[in-house]
Formats: structure tokens, C-alpha cells, sequence
């Protein structure tokens, strides 16, 4: 009966592993695609887009003519008076209350360079924000690359341990037939037993921990856990030898960019503009102040304005402008400096876990015979089962250091080609 129980949780802790390899396996590149397709920045970029139309629209109206609607009534102490008396002659005099309802109109002719300079300023902004989401995006990708690893290096541990319990099994057979005829005692096949559980603990906890990180993953992705499932990496990643590609540096660039197109428009408002006018009214008195009656009446005419002196306030702002672009101009300095300081480290990660690879195999392969030869003793009683549990257990842990550094070479190479923005 206990047997059975052992084979029935055996085959329970088994089965999702052999379940995960029959499902679809997910790559690194997908989940970091799935992740920014998913992530509520990247709607930001057609609202952006949406902005930058409707500022453009706006911008296009500053030569369609301005057209107000006023009216007035006003009550005044004098009015003006032609002190003259010449017999037969009525002079009249304008009354003291007066009405006005009148239209006007301004068309611009030109705007010395305004609306082109807040067309460039509209552009520039709207790539400045296109940019701030590629960088928000980026470094989702850090997120997603931790978690994945992370799974995916207990899934391969996962499968380590159930190569172990399959020998534990074997060796279970063999020490069950040894205790009913009487070779070895009882006690040796408990201890066996006991490393079981603590095989089958060890794994319930991995899975544990796995499907937490899974969770996070697929939050990250948009997918439910059970379609990440089954990772599996490409081949190890061929840095290209490329400049730093950073969406950092765009950002950067474009944060120049938008402060010279404000330069420029401080240039343009100093610059005269022309514009033409109308008036077209209805008022006692019109145009003519000696008439006493409503009556209706217009002007047109053409007209320029010029701000001659602004006590160099335009030259304070260049000035502020200047001290801007210095500014930006450190925060790049600083992202460069940080990024070759980083990229320094992981060359020097990546070497070290190279080179203990090498020695890797070479240490399996010597567990993997001392494990052999304690699997012998053990048939034949020279050594106890905790003897060999021993030396399964440091070959098992040599095994999954193997994979582990596997993985964290790949991990390290990615994380490489995320820091000069090649991967």
C-alpha cells in the first residue's frame, strides 16, 4: 500500500512536466513582443498622434481671416461742437448717446514665419513623446527577460530532478527485492525513501515558485500561464559589433531637436507682421459724426505691427534655451558613461561564466562515475544507501549547475545586446 502511494504521488508530481513538453513552445522574442503589444503605454502613441493633428489643424487657420461680432451703447458727458452761427445754416449736434453694432475682420498676410515655426515645434514634440514611449518600452523588456529566465531555469531544473527520481526509483526496485531475501536491512531502503520525499518536496516547491513567476510573466504578456507553459530558448544570441542603439539616445536627439525649433520661434515673434482689416457697421452716428441718424458703414485697410524693442527678453530666453540644451546635453553624457560601465560588467560576467563551463563537464563526468561505482558498492552492501544518496546528490547538483550556467550565459548575453540596444 505504501508503494502504491509513492508510485500514484510519483506519477502526479510527473505529469505536468510531460504535459509541458507537449505544449507550444514560447520564445524569448514572443513574450517580449506579446509584453509591448500588452503594455498601456504603446496607446499613448496614436493618442499622441491624435494631438499632433488637431495642433497642426489649428495651426493651419492662422491665415483664415478673424471675424468678431461687437456692439456697444454708451452714454458720453460731451460731444464735440462747431461753434459757428451763420443765419440760414442748421449745424447739427450729435447726441449724447450713441450706438454701435459693427463686424470685424483681420486676415493675415503674413506672420513672419509663426505658423511654420509652431508647425516644426508640433512635429518635434509629438517624435520627443514617440520617443518616450520606445524608451518606456525598452525597458519592459528587462522585466520580461528577468521572469523568463527565472521560469525557465526552474523548468530545466525541473527536469534534472526527474531524471534523479527516476534513479531513486530504480534503485528503490533493487532495494525492495534486497530487503525481502534478507541482504540489506530495512532501514537502508527508508533512507532511500526519505530522499524521495525530500526529491518530491523539492520539486512541489519549484513548481510553486515557477507558476509564481509565471503569473507575473503573463500579466506582463497578456496570456494566461498555461500558454507560456513551455519555454525554450534560441541559440545564443551573436552580438553584432554596432554603435549603441539605445532608444535613449533618440529621445536625447529629439529633446535637442525641439528645443532649437523653440529657439527659432523666439527669432520669429521679433520679425513684423502684415495683415489687412475690415470693419463693416450699423451705428448712430456712422461714419460721418454730423450725420444724427443710424446709419450703416465701412472701412478696409492694410496694416503692419513690429515689436521694435522688447528689453531683451528674447535674448533671456535664448539664453534659457542654451541652458536647456546644456542640461540635456549632461543627462546624455551621464546615460553613456552609466551604459559603458554596465556593458564593462557584463563583458566580464560573461567571461567568468565561460570559462567555469569549461570545467562543468569535465565535473560531471567524474560525479556521473563515482555515482556508477556507489551504485555498484551499494548493489553489492560494501556502502550504505546514505553513501550513495551522497554521491547522487553532488552529482545531481553539478548537473543543475551545469544548466544553470547554461542559462545565465544566455540571460547574460541577451542582457548585453538589451544594454547597447543590439538585442
Amino acid at each position: 500500500m505504501q508503494m502504491k502511494t509513492f508510485k500514484l504521488l510519483f506519477i502526479i508530481l510527473l505529469f505536468p512536466v510531460h504535459h509541458l513538453m507537449a505544449q507550444e513552445a514560447v520564445t524569448l522574442e514572443q513574450c517580449q513582443i506579446w509584453a509591448r503589444e500588452n503594455h498601456p503605454v504603446l496607446k499613448q502613441s496614436g493618442l499622441y498622434q491624435q494631438i499632433l493633428e488637431l495642433k497642426n489643424e489649428n495651426n493651419s487657420t492662422s491665415f483664415l481671416p478673424v471675424v468678431t461680432l461687437n456692439g456697444q451703447a454708451t452714454y458720453q458727458s460731451d460731444v464735440t461742437k462747431i461753434a459757428l452761427s451763420m443765419p440760414g445754416v442748421n449745424i447739427p449736434m450729435v447726441d449724447k448717446d450713441q450706438y454701435k453694432f459693427y463686424l470685424d475682420l483681420k486676415q493675415t498676410i503674413w506672420d513672419g514665419g509663426l505658423s511654420k515655426a509652431k508647425e516644426l515645434i508640433n512635429e518635434t514634440e509629438n517624435a520627443g513623446n514617440q520617443s518616450q514611449i520606445e524608451v518606456e518600452l525598452y525597458q519592459v523588456k528587462e522585466k520580461v527577460n528577468q521572469f523568463y529566465f527565472t521560469s525557465f531555469l526552474i523548468q530545466e531544473n525541473l527536469k534534472i530532478l526527474e531524471k534523479k527520481t527516476e534513479t531513486l526509483s530504480e534503485r528503490q526496485k533493487f532495494l525492495e527485492s534486497a530487503v525481502k531475501n534478507g541482504m540489506v536491512l530495512s532501514s537502508e531502503l527508508d533512507q532511500l525513501l526519505a530522499e524521495q520525499i525530500k526529491t518530491n518536496q523539492l520539486v512541489l516547491e519549484l513548481k510553486s515558485n515557477r507558476e509564481t513567476v509565471l503569473s507575473a510573466l503573463a500579466i506582463l504578456t497578456g496570456k494566461e500561464s498555461n500558454q507560456i507553459q513551455n519555454l525554450t530558448l534560441t541559440a545564443e544570441p551573436i552580438l553584432p559589433d554596432k554603435p549603441l542603439m539605445r532608444p535613449e539616445l533618440d529621445l536625447f536627439a529629439k529633446q535637442n531637436e525641439l528645443l532649437n525649433a523653440n529657439s527659432e520661434l523666439l527669432k520669429r515673434h521679433r520679425n513684423p507682421k502684415l495683415f489687412g482689416f475690415g470693419q463693416a457697421g450699423y451705428g448712430k452716428p456712422g461714419l460721418n459724426m454730423l450725420n444724427n441718424s443710424f446709419d450703416t458703414y465701412y472701412l478696409v485697410g492694410v496694416g503692419f505691427s513690429w515689436n521694435v524693442l522688447d528689453w531683451k527678453t528674447t535674448s533671456r530666453q535664448q539664453q534659457m534655451i542654451k541652458l536647456q540644451q546644456d542640461i540635456v546635453q549632461t543627462k546624455q553624457e551621464s546615460f553613456l558613461r552609466n551604459t559603458n560601465l554596465a556593458t564593462n560588467q557584463q563583458n566580464k560576467q560573461i567571461i567568468q561564466i565561460q570559462e567555469l563551463l569549461k570545467t562543468d563537464q569535465e565535473l560531471i563526468a567524474i560525479r556521473e562515475r563515482i555515482t556508477k561505482t556507489s551504485a555498484s558498492k551499494l548493489e553489492n552492501g560494501a556502502i550504505t544507501t546514505v553513501d550513495y544518496i551522497q554521491d547522487l546528490n553532488a552529482e545531481m547538483t553539478s548537473r543543475l549547475m551545469l544548466e544553470t550556467r547554461k542559462i545565465q550565459l544566455k540571460e547574460a548575453l541577451i542582457k548585453l545586446g538589451n544594454i547597447r540596444g543590439t538585442q
